[in-house]
């Protein structure tokens, strides 16, 4: 008898609950890890705007994200903060190129820890014996790392300080590294760093690499292709970039 009504009670809150609830669809996102708090106030604002929309945010670096996609993770949209990895999730024919859009950039930047006194006055300063350690993304999947790659190369430093090299999962971690003091040194996006002004120091814009540009793209497997090219287009309008240009971004 007690499992009876339990299921009645359970039908009868079905019966009764708002039309929205039960229409209410939900959008996946998986973005760059570098995205992760300006991305949760556009969520918010795109909700407000779209009621019966639920956006749910996955953060990683872009690498990670794309190798989670390529093994059915159900995701609707994929925001990168780079070009190649879209491009390759393009060439597998996991995205819907059509709809790829350009819609913030980045700086990346030479930080060291803010409670420290750092003989790291530039990126010359790196090979001094006293900087051990370098705080870096894996340059496989973490797109900053790519970047600081590619900037170390051409000024010709990367094969002397490879040693010194500790390699981090994401650059939210490169920041978490050098703010603890566990490298006196790292690189990071502009943005990053503004959000630990108090624990780190920027010591220089760094040039050299390709642009830190950020494109988003449909999922081909969306099983919400409409909302998916929705939210991308939110991603463009002035108020999405209003929040962005808040957290550091540029427009792209």
């Amino acid at each position: 008898m007690k499992r009876f009504l339990s299921v009645l009670f359970a039908a009868l809150v079905l019966l009764v609950a708002p039309p929205s609830l039960a229409m209410a669809q939900q959008l996946t996102v998986s973005a760059a890890a570098s995205l992760t708090d300006a991305f949760k106030e556009v969520g918010a604002k795109f909700e407000a705007t779209h009621p019966d929309i639920t956006v749910r945010f996955n953060f990683a670096a872009s690498g990670v994200l794309l190798q989670q996609i390529r093994q059915g993770a159900p995701v609707d949209v994929f925001v990168s903060a780079d070009e190649q990895t879209v491009t390759r999730g393009v060439d597998a024919g996991l995205f819907d190129a059509a709809t790829r859009r350009d819609f913030a950039a980045n700086t990346l930047v030479l930080i060291v820890p803010a409670a420290q006194s750092s003989p790291v006055k530039s990126m010359a300063d790196l090979a001094n014996p006293a900087v051990q350690r370098i705080a870096i993304g894996k340059t496989s999947t973490v797109p900053v790392g790519g970047y600081t790659q590619q900037a170390l190369e051409k000024a010709a430093l990367w094969d002397a300080l490879a040693p010194k090299f500790v390699q981090a999962d994401s650059v939210r971690q490169v920041l978490d590294y050098v703010a603890r003091g566990e490298a006196e040194a790292g690189f990071v996006y502009r943005t990053d760093a503004l959000l630990m002004s108090d624990k780190v120091t920027i010591v220089q814009a760094v040039g050299g690499h390709a642009p830190v540009s950020y494109p988003v793209v449909a999922v081909r497997a969306s099983r919400e292709p409409a909302l998916a090219k929705t939210f991308i287009a939110y991603l463009l309008s002035p108020q999405a970039q209003e929040i962005l240009k808040r957290y550091g971004f540029a427009h792209s």
